[in-house]
Protein backbone atom coordinates (compact mmCIF):
# COMPACT_ATOMS: atom_id res chain seq x y z
CA UNK A 1 0.00 0.00 0.00
CA UNK A 2 1.40 3.40 -0.92
CA UNK A 3 2.38 6.26 2.36
CA UNK A 4 -0.65 7.81 3.57
CA UNK A 5 -1.63 11.23 2.88
CA UNK A 6 -1.81 13.21 5.78
CA UNK A 7 -5.06 14.34 6.30
CA UNK A 8 -6.56 17.73 6.30
CA UNK A 9 -9.60 19.44 6.44
CA UNK A 10 -11.28 22.92 7.17
CA UNK A 11 -10.95 23.72 10.89
CA UNK A 12 -14.42 26.04 10.85
CA UNK A 13 -16.86 23.20 11.16
CA UNK A 14 -18.83 24.21 14.80
CA UNK A 15 -22.45 23.16 14.50
CA UNK A 16 -24.69 25.78 15.31
CA UNK A 17 -27.56 24.27 17.09
CA UNK A 18 -28.77 23.38 20.33
CA UNK A 19 -27.96 19.85 21.44
CA UNK A 20 -31.44 17.93 20.51
CA UNK A 21 -33.21 15.91 23.14
CA UNK A 22 -32.21 12.34 24.76
CA UNK A 23 -34.79 9.79 23.86
CA UNK A 24 -35.52 6.98 26.71
CA UNK A 25 -37.13 3.63 24.88
CA UNK A 26 -39.71 1.87 27.50
CA UNK A 27 -41.19 -1.54 26.72
CA UNK A 28 -44.04 -2.94 28.92
CA UNK A 29 -45.39 -6.54 29.35
CA UNK A 30 -44.04 -9.55 31.47
CA UNK A 31 -43.84 -11.44 28.22
CA UNK A 32 -40.40 -9.34 27.49
CA UNK A 33 -38.99 -9.88 30.89
CA UNK A 34 -39.82 -14.17 30.72
CA UNK A 35 -37.86 -14.13 27.53
CA UNK A 36 -41.10 -15.09 25.83
CA UNK A 37 -40.72 -12.38 23.36
CA UNK A 38 -37.65 -10.23 22.14
CA UNK A 39 -37.93 -6.56 21.73
CA UNK A 40 -37.33 -5.90 18.30
CA UNK A 41 -39.30 -2.73 18.66
CA UNK A 42 -36.33 -0.64 20.41
CA UNK A 43 -33.64 -1.92 18.01
CA UNK A 44 -36.42 -0.14 14.98
CA UNK A 45 -37.04 2.61 17.18
CA UNK A 46 -33.33 3.42 18.02
CA UNK A 47 -32.38 3.47 14.30
CA UNK A 48 -35.13 5.51 13.13
CA UNK A 49 -34.66 8.26 15.56
CA UNK A 50 -30.69 8.11 15.03
CA UNK A 51 -31.73 8.89 11.28
CA UNK A 52 -33.18 12.47 12.62
CA UNK A 53 -30.47 13.05 15.21
CA UNK A 54 -31.76 12.24 18.37
CA UNK A 55 -29.81 10.40 21.02
CA UNK A 56 -31.45 6.73 22.96
CA UNK A 57 -30.19 7.42 26.27
CA UNK A 58 -31.70 4.11 27.83
CA UNK A 59 -33.83 1.25 26.75
CA UNK A 60 -35.54 -0.06 30.04
CA UNK A 61 -38.00 -2.93 30.03
CA UNK A 62 -41.28 -3.13 32.40
CA UNK A 63 -43.65 -5.51 34.06
CA UNK A 64 -47.18 -5.28 33.71
CA UNK A 65 -47.72 -3.72 36.83
CA UNK A 66 -49.16 -0.60 37.94
CA UNK A 67 -46.69 0.36 40.42
CA UNK A 68 -43.67 -0.46 38.38
CA UNK A 69 -45.09 1.31 35.28
CA UNK A 70 -45.25 4.67 37.61
CA UNK A 71 -42.00 4.31 38.91
CA UNK A 72 -40.33 3.83 35.59
CA UNK A 73 -41.87 6.70 34.25
CA UNK A 74 -40.51 8.72 36.85
CA UNK A 75 -37.21 7.84 36.33
CA UNK A 76 -37.13 8.28 32.69
CA UNK A 77 -38.72 12.04 33.35
CA UNK A 78 -35.39 12.56 34.93
CA UNK A 79 -32.79 10.98 32.38
CA UNK A 80 -34.98 12.04 29.07
CA UNK A 81 -37.39 14.50 27.14
CA UNK A 82 -38.52 12.45 25.54
CA UNK A 83 -39.85 8.99 26.45
CA UNK A 84 -41.61 6.30 24.10
CA UNK A 85 -43.55 3.67 25.25
CA UNK A 86 -44.33 0.59 23.44
CA UNK A 87 -46.99 -2.26 24.67
CA UNK A 88 -49.41 -2.45 26.92
CA UNK A 89 -52.49 -1.51 25.43
CA UNK A 90 -54.40 -4.59 24.16
CA UNK A 91 -58.18 -5.18 25.20
CA UNK A 92 -57.26 -8.04 27.93
CA UNK A 93 -56.83 -6.98 31.53
CA UNK A 94 -53.14 -7.41 31.88
CA UNK A 95 -52.91 -4.68 29.73
CA UNK A 96 -52.52 -1.88 32.22
CA UNK A 97 -50.67 0.99 29.88
CA UNK A 98 -53.36 3.55 29.40
CA UNK A 99 -55.34 3.30 32.60
CA UNK A 100 -51.72 4.08 34.43
CA UNK A 101 -51.15 6.86 32.02
CA UNK A 102 -54.54 8.52 32.72
CA UNK A 103 -53.68 8.48 36.62
CA UNK A 104 -50.47 9.31 36.15
CA UNK A 105 -51.21 12.51 34.39
CA UNK A 106 -54.39 13.25 36.40
CA UNK A 107 -56.69 12.19 33.28
CA UNK A 108 -59.61 10.09 32.98
CA UNK A 109 -60.61 7.71 30.35
CA UNK A 110 -62.86 9.34 27.69
CA UNK A 111 -64.35 7.53 24.42
CA UNK A 112 -62.71 9.25 21.62
CA UNK A 113 -65.42 8.98 18.52
CA UNK A 114 -63.13 8.89 15.59
CA UNK A 115 -61.04 6.14 17.12
CA UNK A 116 -64.09 3.99 17.89
CA UNK A 117 -65.52 4.42 13.52
CA UNK A 118 -61.90 3.20 13.12
CA UNK A 119 -62.38 0.18 15.12
CA UNK A 120 -66.11 -0.61 13.94
CA UNK A 121 -64.62 -0.58 10.45
CA UNK A 122 -61.79 -2.96 10.71
CA UNK A 123 -64.66 -5.51 12.75
CA UNK A 124 -67.08 -5.14 9.73
CA UNK A 125 -64.28 -5.49 7.28
CA UNK A 126 -63.22 -8.75 8.85
CA UNK A 127 -67.12 -9.47 9.03
CA UNK A 128 -66.27 -10.49 13.04
CA UNK A 129 -68.61 -9.99 15.89
CA UNK A 130 -67.51 -6.36 18.11
CA UNK A 131 -67.45 -6.75 21.86
CA UNK A 132 -67.57 -4.70 24.78
CA UNK A 133 -64.21 -5.53 24.99
CA UNK A 134 -63.05 -4.09 21.72
CA UNK A 135 -64.87 -1.17 21.96
CA UNK A 136 -62.95 0.17 25.19
CA UNK A 137 -59.70 0.29 22.62
CA UNK A 138 -61.27 3.29 21.98
CA UNK A 139 -60.81 5.24 25.36
CA UNK A 140 -58.07 7.16 25.97
CA UNK A 141 -56.91 9.73 28.31
CA UNK A 142 -58.40 12.79 27.98
CA UNK A 143 -55.66 15.01 28.34
CA UNK A 144 -53.73 13.00 25.96
CA UNK A 145 -53.28 13.85 21.27
CA UNK A 146 -54.55 11.32 19.87
CA UNK A 147 -52.45 9.53 17.41
CA UNK A 148 -54.06 7.37 14.31
CA UNK A 149 -53.17 4.11 14.27
CA UNK A 150 -53.92 2.97 10.41
CA UNK A 151 -52.72 -0.77 10.52
CA UNK A 152 -54.86 -1.69 14.59
CA UNK A 153 -57.33 -0.83 16.78
CA UNK A 154 -54.92 0.90 19.66
CA UNK A 155 -54.21 4.54 19.45
CA UNK A 156 -50.70 6.27 19.94
CA UNK A 157 -51.23 9.07 22.26
CA UNK A 158 -48.90 11.76 22.92
CA UNK A 159 -48.48 13.89 26.02
CA UNK A 160 -46.34 16.27 27.07
CA UNK A 161 -45.87 17.21 31.39
CA UNK A 162 -43.40 19.92 32.21
CA UNK A 163 -41.35 20.09 28.94
CA UNK A 164 -41.07 16.35 28.77
CA UNK A 165 -42.83 14.00 25.73
CA UNK A 166 -44.28 10.88 26.71
CA UNK A 167 -45.95 8.87 23.35
CA UNK A 168 -47.60 5.70 23.85
CA UNK A 169 -47.65 2.98 21.47
CA UNK A 170 -49.03 -0.41 20.79
CA UNK A 171 -46.66 -3.68 21.53
CA UNK A 172 -47.49 -4.93 17.91
CA UNK A 173 -44.24 -4.61 15.38
CA UNK A 174 -45.78 -3.74 12.47
CA UNK A 175 -48.56 -1.41 14.20
CA UNK A 176 -45.44 0.61 16.10
CA UNK A 177 -43.39 1.03 13.02
CA UNK A 178 -46.58 2.82 11.18
CA UNK A 179 -47.02 5.06 14.17
CA UNK A 180 -43.44 6.00 14.37
CA UNK A 181 -43.39 6.35 10.62
CA UNK A 182 -46.82 8.50 10.03
CA UNK A 183 -47.01 10.53 13.36
CA UNK A 184 -44.13 10.32 16.30
CA UNK A 185 -40.80 11.36 14.41
CA UNK A 186 -41.88 13.97 12.15
CA UNK A 187 -43.87 15.42 14.99
CA UNK A 188 -40.23 15.00 16.96
CA UNK A 189 -38.58 16.89 14.35
CA UNK A 190 -40.72 19.30 14.31
CA UNK A 191 -41.51 19.74 18.14
CA UNK A 192 -37.29 19.96 18.89
CA UNK A 193 -36.65 21.88 15.92
CA UNK A 194 -33.83 18.81 15.06
CA UNK A 195 -31.15 19.67 12.75
CA UNK A 196 -30.62 17.49 9.91
CA UNK A 197 -27.89 14.80 9.62
CA UNK A 198 -26.49 12.91 7.26
CA UNK A 199 -25.03 9.29 7.86
CA UNK A 200 -22.45 7.60 5.52
CA UNK A 201 -21.57 4.00 5.98
CA UNK A 202 -18.66 2.10 4.85
CA UNK A 203 -18.78 -1.89 5.65
CA UNK A 204 -16.01 -3.81 5.72
CA UNK A 205 -14.27 -7.51 6.56
CA UNK A 206 -11.23 -9.43 7.12
CA UNK A 207 -9.78 -6.78 10.01
CA UNK A 208 -11.14 -6.73 13.56
CA UNK A 209 -12.52 -3.78 15.00
CA UNK A 210 -8.95 -2.73 17.19
CA UNK A 211 -6.64 -3.49 13.81
CA UNK A 212 -8.79 -1.16 12.26
CA UNK A 213 -8.66 1.60 14.87
CA UNK A 214 -5.11 1.33 14.46
CA UNK A 215 -4.61 1.91 10.81
CA UNK A 216 -6.95 5.21 10.23
CA UNK A 217 -6.21 6.78 13.26
CA UNK A 218 -4.58 9.75 11.86
CA UNK A 219 -7.54 9.93 9.65
CA UNK A 220 -10.08 10.02 12.08
CA UNK A 221 -8.25 12.15 14.79
CA UNK A 222 -8.53 14.78 11.75
CA UNK A 223 -12.15 14.26 11.23
CA UNK A 224 -13.89 17.78 11.60
CA UNK A 225 -15.71 18.28 14.37
CA UNK A 226 -19.32 17.94 13.14
CA UNK A 227 -18.32 14.28 11.97
CA UNK A 228 -18.51 11.43 14.23
CA UNK A 229 -16.93 7.64 13.50
CA UNK A 230 -18.77 4.81 15.08
CA UNK A 231 -17.26 1.48 15.08
CA UNK A 232 -20.35 -1.12 14.35
CA UNK A 233 -18.85 -4.65 14.40
CA UNK A 234 -20.94 -7.60 13.51
CA UNK A 235 -20.20 -10.63 12.46
CA UNK A 236 -17.21 -11.12 10.55
CA UNK A 237 -17.55 -7.42 9.74
CA UNK A 238 -16.59 -4.12 10.93
CA UNK A 239 -19.71 -0.95 9.97
CA UNK A 240 -17.93 2.06 9.64
CA UNK A 241 -20.88 4.72 10.16
CA UNK A 242 -19.98 8.32 9.80
CA UNK A 243 -22.48 10.64 11.74
CA UNK A 244 -22.49 14.17 10.30
CA UNK A 245 -24.69 17.49 11.90
CA UNK A 246 -25.46 20.32 10.23
CA UNK A 247 -22.93 23.17 10.48
CA UNK A 248 -24.90 25.83 8.30
CA UNK A 249 -22.32 24.74 5.31
CA UNK A 250 -23.82 23.66 2.28
CA UNK A 251 -23.75 19.92 1.08
CA UNK A 252 -22.93 18.03 3.86
CA UNK A 253 -23.00 14.91 2.59
CA UNK A 254 -21.00 15.91 -0.31
CA UNK A 255 -18.60 16.86 2.26
CA UNK A 256 -18.73 13.92 3.81
CA UNK A 257 -18.17 11.44 0.83
CA UNK A 258 -15.16 13.83 0.55
CA UNK A 259 -13.66 11.94 3.25
CA UNK A 260 -13.86 8.57 1.32
CA UNK A 261 -10.68 8.69 -0.88
CA UNK A 262 -8.15 9.08 2.17
CA UNK A 263 -10.26 6.01 3.99
CA UNK A 264 -9.52 3.76 1.24
CA UNK A 265 -5.63 4.54 0.89
CA UNK A 266 -5.78 3.29 4.21
CA UNK A 267 -7.78 -0.19 4.33
CA UNK A 268 -9.46 -0.05 0.97
CA UNK A 269 -8.19 -3.85 0.83
CA UNK A 270 -10.94 -4.36 3.27
CA UNK A 271 -13.66 -2.16 2.29
CA UNK A 272 -16.31 -4.31 0.55
CA UNK A 273 -19.01 -1.39 0.18
CA UNK A 274 -19.96 1.92 0.96
CA UNK A 275 -23.40 1.08 1.58
CA UNK A 276 -25.77 -0.49 4.00
CA UNK A 277 -25.37 -4.29 2.53
CA UNK A 278 -23.86 -7.50 2.96
CA UNK A 279 -20.88 -9.32 2.39
CA UNK A 280 -22.67 -12.31 0.31
CA UNK A 281 -24.72 -9.05 -1.68
CA UNK A 282 -21.40 -7.32 -2.31
CA UNK A 283 -19.91 -10.75 -3.93
CA UNK A 284 -23.00 -10.66 -6.22
CA UNK A 285 -22.46 -7.63 -7.46
CA UNK A 286 -18.77 -7.90 -8.48
CA UNK A 287 -20.11 -11.40 -10.24
CA UNK A 288 -22.47 -9.95 -11.96
CA UNK A 289 -20.48 -6.66 -13.02
CA UNK A 290 -17.37 -9.08 -14.28
CA UNK A 291 -19.96 -11.59 -16.45
CA UNK A 292 -18.34 -14.36 -14.07
CA UNK A 293 -20.26 -17.61 -12.63
CA UNK A 294 -19.18 -19.40 -9.45
CA UNK A 295 -19.77 -22.60 -7.52
CA UNK A 296 -19.09 -24.74 -4.10
CA UNK A 297 -17.34 -27.78 -3.39
CA UNK A 298 -18.48 -27.67 1.00
CA UNK A 299 -17.24 -30.31 3.45
CA UNK A 300 -17.44 -28.69 6.95
CA UNK A 301 -19.47 -25.57 6.04
CA UNK A 302 -22.34 -28.52 4.55
CA UNK A 303 -23.57 -25.85 1.96
CA UNK A 304 -23.41 -22.71 4.51
CA UNK A 305 -22.05 -20.68 2.00
CA UNK A 306 -24.30 -21.46 -1.20
CA UNK A 307 -26.82 -20.69 1.04
CA UNK A 308 -25.15 -17.19 1.60
CA UNK A 309 -24.54 -16.51 -1.85
CA UNK A 310 -28.42 -17.79 -3.25
CA UNK A 311 -29.81 -15.40 -0.41
CA UNK A 312 -29.38 -12.38 -2.41
CA UNK A 313 -31.90 -11.96 -4.85
CA UNK A 314 -30.87 -12.71 -8.49
CA UNK A 315 -28.14 -14.98 -7.31
CA UNK A 316 -29.25 -17.15 -10.51
CA UNK A 317 -28.01 -14.46 -12.71
CA UNK A 318 -23.49 -16.24 -10.90
CA UNK A 319 -24.26 -19.03 -9.02
CA UNK A 320 -24.54 -22.20 -10.96
CA UNK A 321 -24.71 -24.49 -7.97
CA UNK A 322 -22.99 -26.61 -5.19
CA UNK A 323 -21.33 -29.96 -4.02
CA UNK A 324 -21.71 -30.79 -0.28
CA UNK A 325 -18.84 -33.11 -0.21
CA UNK A 326 -19.11 -34.40 3.25
CA UNK A 327 -17.71 -37.94 2.85
CA UNK A 328 -14.07 -38.62 1.33
CA UNK A 329 -16.11 -40.72 -0.88
CA UNK A 330 -17.83 -37.97 -2.81
CA UNK A 331 -14.48 -35.51 -3.07
CA UNK A 332 -12.87 -38.20 -4.95
CA UNK A 333 -16.13 -39.35 -6.94
CA UNK A 334 -17.61 -35.57 -7.61
CA UNK A 335 -14.38 -33.55 -7.24
CA UNK A 336 -11.68 -35.51 -8.53
CA UNK A 337 -9.62 -35.38 -5.62
CA UNK A 338 -6.88 -37.82 -5.75
CA UNK A 339 -6.62 -41.03 -3.60
CA UNK A 340 -3.04 -40.02 -3.06
CA UNK A 341 -3.44 -36.52 -1.47
CA UNK A 342 -6.17 -37.89 1.01
CA UNK A 343 -4.10 -40.64 1.97
CA UNK A 344 -1.16 -38.19 1.97
CA UNK A 345 -2.13 -35.00 3.68
CA UNK A 346 -5.82 -35.78 5.22
CA UNK A 347 -9.14 -34.52 4.69
CA UNK A 348 -8.57 -31.47 5.97
CA UNK A 349 -5.78 -30.27 4.60
CA UNK A 350 -4.87 -27.09 1.80
CA UNK A 351 -3.69 -29.87 -0.57
CA UNK A 352 -7.23 -31.36 -0.20
CA UNK A 353 -9.16 -28.00 -0.47
CA UNK A 354 -7.74 -26.54 -3.31
CA UNK A 355 -8.09 -29.77 -5.52
CA UNK A 356 -11.85 -29.48 -4.23
CA UNK A 357 -11.83 -26.09 -5.73
CA UNK A 358 -10.34 -26.59 -9.21
CA UNK A 359 -12.55 -30.19 -9.29
CA UNK A 360 -15.84 -27.88 -8.55
CA UNK A 361 -14.73 -25.45 -11.33
CA UNK A 362 -14.38 -28.49 -13.77
CA UNK A 363 -17.75 -30.40 -12.78
CA UNK A 364 -19.86 -27.61 -12.33
CA UNK A 365 -18.35 -25.55 -15.39
CA UNK A 366 -18.20 -22.03 -13.62
CA UNK A 367 -15.43 -19.13 -13.62
CA UNK A 368 -14.39 -19.47 -10.23
CA UNK A 369 -15.05 -21.64 -7.35
CA UNK A 370 -14.09 -21.85 -3.63
CA UNK A 371 -13.97 -24.86 -1.26
CA UNK A 372 -14.02 -25.34 2.15
CA UNK A 373 -12.99 -28.71 4.69
CA UNK A 374 -12.72 -28.42 8.43
CA UNK A 375 -12.78 -30.32 11.90
CA UNK A 376 -15.74 -28.83 13.06
CA UNK A 377 -16.03 -30.36 16.23
CA UNK A 378 -16.42 -30.91 19.02
CA UNK A 379 -14.55 -34.47 18.03
CA UNK A 380 -12.66 -35.17 14.95
CA UNK A 381 -9.28 -34.19 16.21
CA UNK A 382 -6.22 -36.49 15.17
CA UNK A 383 -2.54 -35.81 16.61
CA UNK A 384 -1.75 -33.62 13.80
CA UNK A 385 -5.23 -31.27 13.39
CA UNK A 386 -6.59 -29.80 16.27
CA UNK A 387 -10.74 -29.17 16.29
CA UNK A 388 -11.49 -25.26 14.97
CA UNK A 389 -8.83 -26.70 11.86
CA UNK A 390 -10.58 -25.22 8.79
CA UNK A 391 -9.27 -25.26 5.14
CA UNK A 392 -10.14 -22.74 2.70
CA UNK A 393 -9.74 -22.62 -1.02
CA UNK A 394 -10.46 -20.46 -4.06
CA UNK A 395 -9.81 -21.23 -7.80
CA UNK A 396 -9.99 -19.22 -10.94
CA UNK A 397 -8.72 -20.09 -14.61
CA UNK A 398 -5.12 -18.34 -13.69
CA UNK A 399 -4.58 -19.56 -10.10
CA UNK A 400 -5.52 -21.61 -7.33
CA UNK A 401 -5.37 -19.98 -3.42
CA UNK A 402 -5.75 -21.63 -0.04
CA UNK A 403 -5.59 -20.78 3.79
CA UNK A 404 -5.10 -22.68 6.80
CA UNK A 405 -7.36 -21.58 10.41
CA UNK A 406 -7.50 -23.44 13.65
CA UNK A 407 -10.46 -21.21 14.86
CA UNK A 408 -11.48 -23.21 18.24
CA UNK A 409 -14.55 -21.25 19.08
CA UNK A 410 -17.46 -24.12 19.30
CA UNK A 411 -18.90 -26.43 16.50
CA UNK A 412 -21.31 -23.42 14.87
CA UNK A 413 -19.09 -20.62 15.52
CA UNK A 414 -16.61 -22.77 13.77
CA UNK A 415 -18.92 -23.18 10.87
CA UNK A 416 -19.94 -20.25 10.62
CA UNK A 417 -16.64 -18.34 10.66
CA UNK A 418 -15.42 -20.89 7.89
CA UNK A 419 -18.01 -19.83 5.90
CA UNK A 420 -17.09 -15.93 6.61
CA UNK A 421 -13.57 -15.95 5.82
CA UNK A 422 -13.55 -17.74 2.57
CA UNK A 423 -16.21 -15.29 1.50
CA UNK A 424 -14.08 -12.78 2.45
CA UNK A 425 -11.42 -13.93 0.72
CA UNK A 426 -13.45 -14.48 -2.27
CA UNK A 427 -14.44 -11.01 -2.31
CA UNK A 428 -10.80 -9.81 -1.72
CA UNK A 429 -9.65 -12.13 -5.10
CA UNK A 430 -12.76 -10.98 -6.88
CA UNK A 431 -11.68 -7.01 -6.99
CA UNK A 432 -8.73 -8.18 -8.40
CA UNK A 433 -10.01 -10.20 -11.48
CA UNK A 434 -10.74 -8.78 -14.64
CA UNK A 435 -13.80 -8.85 -15.98
CA UNK A 436 -14.77 -12.02 -19.03
CA UNK A 437 -15.60 -10.46 -22.06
Amino acid sequence: MPASTPVQYPAAFTPAFTAPPDVEIMTIGDELLYGQVVDTNSSFMGQELGKIGLRVRQISSVSDRADEIVAALDQARQRARVVLITGGLGPTKDDLTKHVLARYFGSELVMHEPTLLHVEEIFRRFQRPMLDVNRQQAMVPANCEVLHNAVGTAPGMWFEDQGTVFVSMPGVPFEMKRLMTDHVLPRLQARFHIAPIEHVVVMTAGLGESFLAAKIADWEEALPVNIKLAYLPSFGAVRLRLTGSDDGLPDLRGRMLALLPALRERIGEYIFAEEETTLEAAIGKLLLAQNLTIGTAESCTGGLVAHRLTSVPGSSGYFRGSIVAYHNDIKQEELSVKTETLAQYGAVSEATVREMAEGARRRLGVDVAVATSGIAGPGGATETKKVGTVCLAYADATQTISKEYVLDRGRALNVEYAAQSLLTMLRQELANLPAKP
